[in-house]
């Protein structure tokens, strides 16, 4: 996990162990077979030209646009990685039980504002979570709209296996990229304990209230968030290489 690199699509061998498998991956990353099958259409047409963390990056934008959200311009040019970190993935990605102070060093050691991070966390307009995400927040926190937990509780019960893997929507319009997710907040209907975090007399709760009544200046800010991210810490020129199969290296 050194940036955009494609290294999360690594699958594990015999003797290599990915990301996969990484706490806040596993169970919870999916798709990789829309990956698979874009990366052999690809091949198909221009062998060895394109990497499999630029069609990654072209396909998070593609799919915000399909979702009616805003495009943006991705810089291409990435090379994939040959090796991956599970530690790195454990240990950097930002886990839902983090409070806001957490989540602000998080973002802030990879480059990103607090601006940047309320920005972002708003791609969770889109999506769903699993029950075991959010069960603690749901039977001990009490910034959590009443009705909305009952509803939830139905589904996702105090304790497990039951219920585990259900899903749950983490907006409630989680098929349209829009500003649905800043509302439900003010609202107290954050999924995650993290997404709550966001607006509980922080001080992201004015970044949140504006982007709950301006749905134009957060698919701009959130357009262009993206493209700082897609920059981090890519491998270029003669680094990585550019995969066949994007499930190992070649």
């Amino acid at each position: 996990m050194g940036g955009c690199d494609a290294s999360v699509l690594l699958d594990d061998t015999a003797n290599f162990t990915g990301e996969k498998t990484a706490g806040p991956n596993n169970n919870s990353l999916r798709g990789f077979e829309v990956i698979d099958t874009i990366k052999t259409q690809v091949e198909n047409s221009c062998r060895g030209v394109v990497s499999c963390a630029d069609i990654l990056a072209v396909a998070a934008r593609d799919s915000v646009v399909a979702l009616s959200g805003r495009g943006w311009t991705v810089p291409l040019g990435r090379r994939d990685s040959t090796t991956a970190s599970l530690t790195a993935a454990n240990n950097q990605i930002p886990a839902p039980t983090l409070n806001l102070n957490a989540l602000i060093t998080s973002f802030s050691n990879k480059g990103f504002t607090a601006q940047e991070l309320v920005a972002l966390s708003g791609a969770h307009t889109i999506g769903q979570a699993r029950c075991t995400t959010f069960r603690t927040r749901l039977y001990n926190e009490a910034n959590i709209n009443a009705a909305y937990a009952t509803t939830l509780r139905a589904r996702c019960p105090s304790t497990g296996p039951t219920g585990d893997n259900n899903l749950f929507g983490l907006d409630s319009n989680p098929t349209v990229f829009n500003n649905r997710y800043f509302t439900d907040l003010i609202s107290l209907r954050g999924l995650l304990h993290s997404d709550q975090q966001l607006f509980n007399n922080g001080t992201t709760d004015a970044q949140v209230r504006a982007y709950s009544t301006d749905t134009a200046t957060f698919r701009i800010d959130f357009a262009n968030a993206m493209v700082k991210m897609s920059r981090l810490s890519p491998l270029t020129g003669t680094n990585g290489q550019i995969r066949s199969n994007c499930r190992r290296i070649n």
